[in-house]
């Protein structure tokens, strides 16, 4: 540069590198600093860990996706996936990477601002029983007078929903709920308490510590699986089994692929590249959605039918395939297989009535004069060679049968099933008369004629054969065209209800037979949630079996239906159910079905104006009529066709002691008392409070903000809170005749129910309703044993038991305890051998108004030393235990 070349300002230079921190070059042309880069710390140590673990993320999905969890001071500072699947082969993709959004910021969930870290409870409900237990020395009786107390069962009650919240401690917290457990069983039956938690295999651990507790102590456990709609039943009704379906990897053999109300990408994250891939080798996508979904984008066709509309679309897609691909030609592969695998061929009687027949029962080995074991379930078919009837192998009656063992399979043997009576020598036409629910009133009737004969002195016909006529397939002599749309099931029948065109729904429908044909039914139907949360989608789902059934689907890799809606199989779940049910102990555990449990007990029955009759066969024998829902629950309970929880209108205990007063077995007591009229069941008056189910525990779930169907009766009936409940209650010509009605129902002030517990790790749409809120991370209920130790005599009230083996465990805490490294002596107990600058520089510090939020408070009330009294301060470990933040 000029003017920067002389010997001046050599020396200049020269004499700088003395006066900078850096070194020079001897050519004073570079200059090297060192240090200055304090601030790169920041980000260095962002990446910075002390150790690897392998980890997967706990929630309510199949994925389990195997994740790098780097681990720096005991606190996760990031995450990454694994690389190390084992590989699948060179001729299909590798199951990684695996994961999705959801899992890479689970840490964040973890550390979350909102977790729950303390006990919390109604700040009113503690200041009355805090009173009440210095008063009379008593967790028990203080928790009997406050709720005993209309006025004050009013106050704590009506503030339900409306923050007020207060932090208590641990010791006070399990008091309080071990108190409301003792004096609800004590004064109202052990199946007065009830628990709450979905989807044990999301978290076996937890769900069964929980379910455990309320069993042993004679508590009522909560389905969940049935109150997500049909979800559980429909499979079961089709061939027995739950929702069993192949692993994602599956999808990448299929050659047609239908996304039926699956959002594969949003939802299958880490298996939806094989959707995508699978493109690549000529597997055609057809997605079926009312909206534009994420998974629309990968679609080569797309359906939109209207929403809760899937089943007809499937019946018209149905008929198609039965009559392309068995009417006008037999396909071997199709035939065969529905032979083997499906009751198409079987037989069922035809009953006349009203001049006309209708499908009755399954015609039997007991039918046809054998007297063998179990002959009665044992059904019956046609030989196609002999023209016999023939019993094969594989039916219900084989299951349950010594004769039977080793025959519960599908091995025809020597038989081959006559599929249909038409064109065969004996047959004869007659008209059948069958169900329609497409009729506003729900009263319609089709007329069909099928082929039939007699045999031992019965006139039967086939499945296949009732198939096609509730179809509507038009076979020789019979009508069933494409286009008639006043006939059910037909293409253009359910245009009008779908909105989908009719030629498209047949040429979807004879893609996927036709691809199933040539492919050995590699045709498969990916489904979840989206087709399930409509009334009565069992049918819907039994239309798409029917579709993967009569293609040959089910059961050949590539094919059949795919259901995915979160994590459903429990692995262990023999020895699972032992522990969390408590079968060691006592058995069956008390268990019901959460739909009913919450129809009754929410008062929705009393809003119900639909007759029972109004979803009934119009071919029934009429024993709906007149009846109401609330109606067949009741019959239901006092015929014992489904337990109903509370059972009676006494307490259990109570009838029990009773019995052996009377010196009778307490069925047999029991039973008579029922017979007299002198006990009734508490379904038949679910309004009267000794029929009220007086303690309910949620965990691990959000029951008002995503379980529940109804918040509102929710609110009103069961918490006995505000609500915003508009519809009118049952005018009387619609109110039920075996559940007796209260003009005033149980809401607000006026009722409500005693304690609403949860345990939960972050705050949600459910916790403002509490009357207790635990951390999620801690046990999630109070051991039995915890009861025990409650001051007077409540040991009477224990259901009676064997002790387990070992003698009687410790204290639920510390289980609980050892799973989060909190053991006696251990540095994290009391913050002790944590470096002095690591502790609290990850928390806030805990502040004055932390300490004792509430002194001030107390004080005024002049409640301080009762505060102290009642249990003080819980200890340093119990309150201290943070979560610790990033920084």
């Amino acid at each position: 540069m000029a003017g920067m070349d002389g010997p001046i300002d050599d020396a200049l230079l020269r004499l700088g590198r003395h006066l900078r921190p850096g070194e020079v070059s001897k050519d004073l042309r570079t200059l090297h600093q060192i240090g200055g880069r304090q601030g790169d710390a920041f980000y260095r140590d962002r990446w910075s860990h002390d150790k690897v673990v392998r980890s997967t993320h706990g929630v309510n999905c199949t994925g389990s996706c195997s994740w790098k969890v780097y681990v720096k001071d005991g606190i996760i500072t990031w995450e990454s996936q694994q690389t190390d699947y084992p590989s699948v082969g060179p001729d299909r993709p590798e199951y990684e990477p695996r994961g999705c959004p959801r899992g890479a910021a689970f840490s964040w969930y973890t550390y979350s601002p909102t977790r729950v870290r303390y006990p919390y409870a109604r700040g009113v409900l503690v200041e009355m029983y805090r009173e009440a237990r210095a008063r009379l020395g008593d967790p028990v009786a203080a928790w009997a007078e406050v709720t005993s107390d209309p006025e004050r069962r009013r106050r704590y009650q009506s503030a339900r929903g409306k923050g007020g919240l207060v932090r208590i401690g641990w010791d006070e917290a399990t008091e309080m709920i071990a108190a409301a457990h003792v004096h609800t069983i004590e004064a109202h039956g052990p199946d007065r308490v009830a628990g709450f938690s979905p989807i044990p295999a999301m978290s076996m651990v937890s769900h069964a510590s929980g379910a455990r507790f309320v069993s042993l102590i004679g508590g009522t456990m909560l389905s969940f699986y049935d109150w997500y709609a049909d979800l559980p039943v429909a499979s079961p009704q089709v061939f027995g089994d739950q929702t069993d379906v192949p692993e994602s990897a599956d999808w990448w053999d299929a050659a047609y692929l239908m996304l039926w109300g699956s959002n594969v990408p949003v939802t299958r994250t880490p298996d939806a590249h094989y959707m995508t891939e699978a493109r690549y080798r000529g597997q055609k996508v057809v997605v079926v959605s009312p909206d534009y979904s994420d998974a629309t984008k990968f679609a080569d066709e797309w359906l939109a039918p209207h929403p809760g509309t899937d089943g007809a679309l499937a019946m018209a897609m149905g008929h198609v395939i039965l009559k392309e691909f068995f009417v006008d030609r037999q396909v071997p592969y199709f035939t065969d297989y529905v032979k083997r695998h499906s009751d198409l061929p079987f037989l069922v009687t035809l009953d006349e009535r009203d001049g006309v027949h209708v499908p009755a029962k399954f015609l039997t080995a007991a039918d046809l004069g054998e007297d063998g074991a179990e002959a009665a379930f044992k059904t019956v078919l046609v030989d196609r060679v002999t023209g016999e009837p023939a019993v094969p192998n594989g039916s219900l009656g084989f299951r349950y049968s010594a004769e039977g063992e080793g025959r519960w399979n599908l091995d025809l043997g020597e038989v081959d099933p006559l599929l249909t009576f038409d064109g065969t020598g004996e047959a004869e036409s007659v008209t059948v008369a069958l169900p329609r629910f497409d009729q506003p009133e729900g009263d319609g009737v089709l007329r069909r004629d099928v082929p039939a004969r007699r045999i031992a002195g019965r006139l039967v016909t086939t499945v296949f054969d009732l198939m096609l006529a509730q179809y509507g397939v038009g076979r020789t002599g019979t009508p069933g065209s494409y286009e008639d749309a006043t006939a059910p099931y037909t293409p253009a029948w359910q245009e009008a209800i779908t909105g989908v065109p009719a030629a498209k729904a047949v040429k979807i429908a004879r893609e996927f037979a036709r691809t199933a044909e040539e492919s050995g039914g590699r045709s498969m139907i990916i489904m979840g949630a989206g087709t399930n949360h409509w009334f009565h989608s069992d049918t819907i789902y039994r239309c798409f079996l029917a579709l993967t059934t009569l293609t040959g689907c089910q059961g050949v890799n590539g094919g059949g239906w795919a259901h995915y809606v979160g994590q459903e199989k429990c692995r262990p779940i023999t020895g699972w159910a032992q522990m969390a049910f408590g079968l060691d102990w006592a058995r069956p555990p008390r268990q019901m079905i959460g739909t009913a449990y919450w129809y009754l007990h929410t008062d929705q029955w009393r809003y119900d104006t639909y007759s029972a009759d109004t979803v009934s066969s119009p071919l029934g024998g009429g024993a709906f009529t007149g009846k109401s829902t609330a109606d067949l629950l009741s019959q239901s309970a006092r015929l014992g066709w489904m337990p109903s929880y509370p059972t009676f209108d006494r307490n259990s205990l109570d009838l029990a002691g009773e019995a052996a007063a009377a010196g009778q077995e307490a069925g047999a007591y029991v039973a008579e008392q029922a017979r007299s009229g002198k006990l009734g069941f508490a379904c038949e008056d679910p309004d009267a409070p000794g029929n009220w189910p007086r303690v309910l525990t949620v965990w691990r779930a959000n029951l008002l903000g995503s379980s529940a169907k109804g918040n509102e009766y929710f609110l009103r009936h069961l918490l006995g809170t505000d609500s915003s409940v508009r519809a009118e209650e049952a005018a009387p010509e619609q109110r039920p005749d075996d559940v007796r009605w209260h003009e005033e129902a149980p809401q607000r002030r006026a009722a409500g129910r005693d304690l609403v517990r949860e345990a939960r790790p972050v705050l949600h749409r459910h916790a403002p309703v509490r009357a207790r809120l635990l951390p999620g991370d801690r046990p999630a209920l109070a051991d039995p044993h915890r009861l025990r130790r409650l001051p007077g005599d409540r040991q009477g009230v224990q259901r009676a038991g064997r002790p387990p083996a070992g003698g009687a465990p410790g204290r639920g805490r510390g289980a609980a305890a050892a799973r989060h490294g909190r053991r006696a002596g251990h540095p994290a107990r009391s913050g002790a051998g944590l470096a002095a600058d690591r502790r609290g520089a990850r928390a806030r510090p805990e502040l004055p108004q932390d300490r004792d939020g509430r002194a001030g408070l107390r004080r005024r009330r002049g409640e301080d030393g009762l505060a102290r009294s009642a249990g003080g301060p819980a200890r340093r470990h119990d309150q201290g235990h943070h979560i610790r933040h990033r920084r």
